[in-house]
């Protein structure tokens, strides 16, 4: 990976990359608020803010937007996470001033009108029910209100129905004009493209004028189990543990303990408490970073009445896990599992913007492909047992049930 950066005087950060013998270019607009970012009474608005710039401009209407992406047969979407927000489009290069001019259409001079404010919150809400009624969705989320209680971290990005009925168009604009200053903004750029693309953006979005931000509230990890009844045939359960923050040095490490552990058909999950045991279809594990905190989290479904021995199972494994390490021939496995999906993943112009402003934006650095592959290659047994011994601390221990659980003691008492 072969990149430029580009600091306007306002503190925006333009990041290219030229991806040889490609057609195709990806332009990301990142921005560094989501929904940690939201007091109590603005829970949702920066996911709302990301609806309502495909709502229409002063210049297009939303049928207008769609339309012109069509005609020229590019892709465009957004998304919200609790750390960011991001406007993204992929064209043929012919088009990328086409993509490049609809994108900061939406990004500097959406409408905001009041009929589509009270249009799309209509259609925020039924993405909330649409959530609440995915049991692994809604498992996940409730984990996060538990162990990030006290803190931002727990809010929902969708955010609430109390709090998006007070958001207006006047409001949602005034709070994006406080919300995405220039210096926390990332422009990322990668595939085919000219200095020219790069001159047009810098000349864009240079004239951003800079905003004090709000300081923002720490987070931290606090063990906790919560349970929600909900009449479906299985039972959804997540485990949890403390995990890392993005810009640790030792995610590298989490991630081939997470493959180890729970990360396919060869992991010891997988092959401990599904096809030994035959406790469950579905079961793995994943981490889940923020800024300053995170959590690991083991995932499974099943019926209520091996829901116990499962879990018994899955607290043995990670013990035999904490206490007597990895082999060598795991660590490898995971290793090359990791380096393929990184060296695959940059076969698409979308993958180097994602890694572009993902890097930036989220760990302040971005790394190219060699040096992923050499972090991955320097984790050793050690470096696995010992990052398992950190984070596996049973006190630390939390979980979240959804299905026909029973009460909440309960859990507790099979995780003591």
């Amino acid at each position: 990976m072969n990149y430029e950066r580009l600091t306007l005087p306002n503190g925006v950060r333009i990041l290219t990359e030229q991806v040889p013998g490609v057609r195709s270019a990806s332009l990301g607009i990142w921005v560094g608020t989501g929904s940690r970012h939201e007091k109590a009474g603005e829970n949702g608005a920066a996911h709302f803010i990301e609806h309502m710039l495909f709502k229409g401009t002063a210049n297009r209407t939303a049928a207008q937007l769609a339309e012109e992406m069509d005609a020229v047969g590019g892709q465009i979407n957004a998304f919200t996470t609790k750390e960011c927000t991001c406007f993204y489009a992929r064209v043929l290069d012919t088009h990328l001033p086409r993509a490049a001019d609809i994108l900061c259409d939406m990004f500097f001079h959406s409408r905001f009108d009041d009929a589509d404010v009270d249009t799309e919150r209509g259609v925020i809400l039924e993405e909330i029910g649409m959530y609440e009624d995915n049991p692994e969705d809604l498992c996940a989320e409730r984990l996060a209100g538990t162990v990030f209680r006290g803190t931002p971290l727990a809010r929902p990005i969708l955010g609430r129905k109390a709090t998006l009925e007070k958001m207006d168009g006047a409001w949602l604009r005034d709070y994006q004009r406080t919300h995405y200053g220039p210096e926390r903004i990332v422009v990322a750029l990668a595939g085919s493209f000219t200095q020219a693309h790069v001159e047009d953006l810098a000349q864009r979005f240079g004239q951003l004028e800079p905003v004090a931000h709000p300081a923002g509230r720490p987070a931290f990890y606090t063990p906790g189990v919560v349970v929600k009844k909900k009449a479906i045939e299985q039972n959804h359960l997540t485990l949890a543990f403390p995990g890392l923050p993005f810009a640790d040095k030792r995610r590298f490490a989490l991630q081939l303990l997470s493959s180890i552990l729970g990360g396919g058909m060869s992991s010891r999950l997988f092959q401990q408490v599904r096809e030994k045991k035959g406790l469950c279809y579905s079961i793995y594990t994943y981490g889940t970073c923020h800024d300053d905190t995170g959590y690991f989290g083991i995932y499974t479904a099943l019926g209520r009445e091996t829901e116990g021995q499962a879990l018994d199972t899955i607290l043995t494994a990670i013990r035999d896990f904490t206490e007597g390490g990895v082999t060598q021939e795991e660590l490898d496995r995971a290793r090359e599992q990791s380096k393929a999906n990184v060296l695959m993943g940059l076969e698409s112009t979308q993958s180097h913007m994602s890694s572009l402003g993902r890097g930036e934006i989220l760990q302040g650095e971005v790394l190219d492909e060699d040096q992923i592959i050499a972090a991955y290659d320097a984790v050793t047994r050690e470096d696995v047992r010992a990052l398992a011994r950190a984070l596996f601390r049973f006190e630390n221990a939390s979980l979240s049930a959804v299905g026909r659980v029973g009460a909440q003691a309960e859990y507790q008492a099979l995780l003591n």
